[in-house]
């Protein structure tokens, strides 16, 4: 699918990862239409991108708010293309604690509800809007989700984080063979360590010791780096079910 003169979504598009797509997607032609919380820097974002950017608040988790982000959207042109980049770290929670007692349910679900449940629900209701353009070249749009290098090597303490992630990877198969019928293509990328505002509170001495466990090249990932392989996946129209690791060959430690 390509960018010029096509609409995008991206959410969690005020920072970081979200911020990278929606500025590489208006450098490439296209025009992008920003979700993320109200209380985010989204209206700052979007104006920094001029024209083309535009922000919706919004919630992953709210179909309301979801919607309204979607027909902004729309109001710009059929939506070719949608980035899924919001999201949350986790809970940080080992299964006991020491005196052996069971972790909160509450707190594992509430990271279900965001990460999963919230990735569902732009899967969904994006699709059914991508799904009533008239195919390009047999194809209607893109949606790429986004997982983590935790979905494969997860570490103590990230049990609701790498089930969250898991689960996005587990999903990405089956949704393009679904969506396969009606000529969407889904694809995600599972980040390693990147250097975004979540990490970017972390103590000088941490980050450096994140960075020299990256094989090669060994530093912290950048939004660009997202932003790169993401309009990769929207564009190349043979890539299709897949979960693409971007993290500088990096296979986590237990802890």
């Amino acid at each position: 699918m390509q960018l010029k003169d096509n609409t995008f979504l991206v959410t969690g598009g005020a920072s970081g990862l979200g911020a990278a797509t929606a500025a590489a997607i208006v450098a490439g032609g296209g025009r992008v239409v920003i979700t993320d919380l109200p209380a985010s820097d989204g209206e700052t974002t979007a104006k920094n991108l001029g024209d083309a950017a535009l922000f919706v608040p919004g919630d992953i988790t709210d179909e309301a708010s979801l919607i309204e982000a979607l027909d902004a959207a729309e109001s710009h042109g059929p939506l070719r293309g949608v980035v899924h980049c919001a999201g949350r770290g986790g809970d940080r929670m080992r299964i006991l604690d020491r005196d052996k007692n069971p972790a909160p349910l509450q707190s594992f679900r509430d990271v279900l509800e965001v990460n999963l449940i919230g990735t569902y629900n732009v899967l969904r209701l994006a699709a059914s809007r991508i799904a009533r353009n008239e195919p390009i070249d047999t194809e209607r749009g893109a949606i790429v989700l986004t997982a983590s290098v935790a979905a494969f090597d997860g570490q103590i303490g990230q049990t609701s984080y790498t089930a969250s992630k898991a689960a996005v990877h587990g999903m990405t198969l089956v949704a393009a063979r679904d969506l396969a019928s009606v000529g969407i293509r889904v694809n995600t990328i599972a980040p390693g360590v990147f250097d975004t505002p979540m990490l970017a509170r972390l103590r000088d001495d941490i980050r450096e010791g994140l960075a020299a466990d990256v094989p090669f090249p060994k530093r912290l990932g950048r939004p660009d780096d997202y932003a790169d392989m993401a309009l990769t996946l929207l564009q190349n129209g043979y890539v299709n079910g897949e979960t693409i690791r971007v993290d500088g060959s990096i296979r986590m430690a237990p802890r």
